[in-house]
């Protein structure tokens, strides 16, 4: 009993401790934050050297077997730590956009990535469970592979693969522009702590853009070229092509693996810290109050510019977007093909459930205490790297500690661009050089073609971001919205409805696509018409039949239009699957013999 009071006298000492270390950094939180020196630059090199390190690891694990199986899929031999870890591939987003969005919105944010918690029991027990099934049953390690030889149609893998390919690269895209934009930010001196993945343009640049003169041409021709986030770019991108090509799949996987074992820790550090120096929860929510509004803790959420965060129908929308679009991105579906076995993804669901809860809600916690530490940020991406330096300051090994989580996103940005690349360079190989162009290669020449299409997508994506364009993020969310609204249900039939035929997959593939886009469109013609100069007629025709800018969700040029208040996906997933079911329904029915190889036959565990 006497130990016990001693540890809880232990413990509130510290908290008094880390409340007057609050009570003295308030004055130095209100002012500007330099740059940390050079622990964020030294963390990242430690990234960069472990990911390297882990790539010769993982070659000598891949030669053990053939060598597409070995280097795509890693000889399927992810176990449970591994797969639970890796299978939702955590993106640089998850250090800055979402904490970004609790500093704005307060506690709703909590019930806007709630559902985000049910991804693993559905992504594996429903459907990654039957997804894995049937890829050791077609000895498939592609998405693509697995739907061609579930339907016997060629046509089915290669508009499959195209899509995949396309939604993929606009995404990593963005990714090789986020690592560059970290690495320029972390060099000594550079005075900025917002490690965005948003393209930001500077005053000078809107100006330039706004009126559009010759003479603001010729001077956007001649500014200075931005040696940083060039050379930022380059290594960023040698590191991850590398490191990838010289380990596989399994590289992806056991660096997806390390930075994930960063970020919970990262996250522990300063939620422990965060919270008592705030006070508690309590306390920090009621400071949050009496800064903003009432609404910091209840729903729609508070904003600051007469928009509604999370509406009911937007909370339902998220509901199905995180869970549906998070078990169809064809990064996790790879991930859950490579399981050993149906046990590794039992055991996977509680260890993924477990570690998303220690992911996201310390961020939320963390971020409700930024409220009363930081109360006025101009810049809420800025939230997570000034509370790592204020937290850690005058610890031992602060300036280290805080640079190991501003170095968080790095980490988590070369790992989703490993995958990203893996996939992308797997469906070129095998989907389309080893299927159409050369069905006869040899192992050799497989391996060429595959480091061929590794460097170039490598060299692709380097010359997309020599200027990176305003909007490419707004195409991230296009893509990955959209690659949801074509497979999920598509996928979902597959899975476990035998009465299912080519054509209905790919009208659900494509209808549910097209749907999806043609919303989006229509919510950036009724943004333009709300932006545009008053008394434009044509303007006014298109918000007399669109209606006006409802004032929900996120501003912007490209936000989608809403039905009733429901994110364009929702509806894109009804209109799939009635196009889905009904062409299969009107379709000539698969062969008996060949649908009973995939439902009736015993499943190999």
């Amino acid at each position: 009993m006497k130990s016990c009071l001693k540890a809880v006298n232990n413990f509130q000492e510290f908290c008094f401790f880390l409340q007057r270390k609050a009570t003295d950094q308030l004055m130095l939180a209100a002012t500007d934050i330099s740059n940390p020196g050079y622990s964020v630059l030294f963390a990242l090199l430690l990234f960069i050297g472990a990911s390297v390190w882990l790539g010769t690891l993982a070659q000598k694990a891949m030669e053990k077997k053939e060598f597409l199986k070995g280097f795509f899929l890693g000889n399927r031999g992810l176990g449970a730590w591994a797969l639970a870890l890796t299978a939702t591939v955590q993106s640089g987003g998850t250090f800055m956009g979402f904490p970004a969005f609790v500093y704005s919105h307060g506690w709703i944010v909590l019930l806007w990535i709630g559902s985000y918690m049910v991804v693993p029991l559905l992504s594996f027990a429903v459907v990654g469970k039957r997804l894995a099934q049937l890829s050791r049953m077609t000895d498939s390690f592609t998405v693509p592979d697995l739907l061609r030889e579930r339907f016997a149609d060629p046509r089915v893998g290669l508009v499959s693969s195209i899509m995949i390919i396309t939604f993929m690269s606009f995404t990593m895209f963005a990714q090789f522009k986020a690592g560059a934009t970290i690495m320029k930010h972390a060099w000594p001196g550079s005075g900025v702590l917002a490690l965005s993945e948003d393209y930001e343009p500077t005053a000078a640049e809107k100006a330039e853009s706004k009126n559009g003169s010759a003479g603001a041409a010729a001077k956007s021709a001649s500014k200075p070229i931005d040696r940083k986030y060039y050379v930022g770019l380059v290594v960023f991108t040698v590191t991850v092509v590398g490191y990838t090509l010289i380990g596989g799949f399994l590289a992806s996987v056991w660096t997806d693996l390390f930075q994930s074992v960063m970020m919970v820790i990262g996250v522990t550090i300063l939620v422990c810290l965060a919270v008592p120096m705030a006070g508690g929860l309590e306390q920090a929510t009621k400071t949050a109050i009496a800064n903003t509004s009432p609404d910091i803790a209840f729903g729609p959420g508070y904003s600051t510019i007469g928009r509604e965060f999370l509406t009911p129908g937007l909370a339902l929308s998220m509901f199905f977007i995180w869970i549906f679009g998070g078990f169809v991105s064809p990064a996790s579906m790879v991930r859950v093909m490579a399981a050993e076995s149906t046990e590794v993804m039992r055991k996977s669901i509680c260890l993924l459930s477990c570690y998303n809860c220690l992911i996201y809600i310390p961020l939320v916690m963390t971020c409700i205490a930024a409220r009363t530490m930081l109360p006025h940020l101009d810049k809420p991406d800025e939230v997570i790297p000034r509370m790592s330096m204020l937290v850690t300051e005058g610890l031992p090994f602060g300036p280290f500690i805080s640079g190991l989580i501003l170095a968080a996103p790095f980490g988590a940005i070369m790992a989703s661009v490993s995958c990203f690349i893996l996939v992308i360079s797997s469906g070129l190989v095998q989907d389309i050089y080893v299927r159409f162009l050369h069905p006869t290669a040899t192992e050799t020449q497989v391996r060429r073609a595959t480091n061929v299409s590794m460097v170039s997508v490598g060299l692709i994506a380097v010359i997309a971001n020599l200027d990176p364009p305003q909007y490419l993020q707004a195409l991230v969310v296009l893509s990955a919205s959209g690659g949801g609204a074509a497979f999920t249900i598509p996928i979902l039939m597959a899975c476990y409805w035998r009465r299912t035929t080519a054509a209905g997959m790919l009208a659900g593939m494509l209808v549910g696509f097209c749907f999806y886009f043609g919303l989006s469109a229509a919510g950036w013609i009724q943004n333009w018409a709300a932006a545009a100069p008053e008394g434009s007629a044509l303007a006014q025709s298109v918000i007399n039949f669109l209606g006006p800018d409802p004032k929900i969700g996120v501003p912007g040029l490209f936000r989608p239009y809403y039905i009733f208040g429901i994110d364009p996906m929702v509806w894109s997933l009804v209109v799939s699957a009635i196009a889905g079911v009904c062409t299969s329904l009107v379709t000539k029915p698969p062969s008996e013999e060949h649908v009973s190889r995939f439902f009736d036959v015993a499943v190999a565990k």
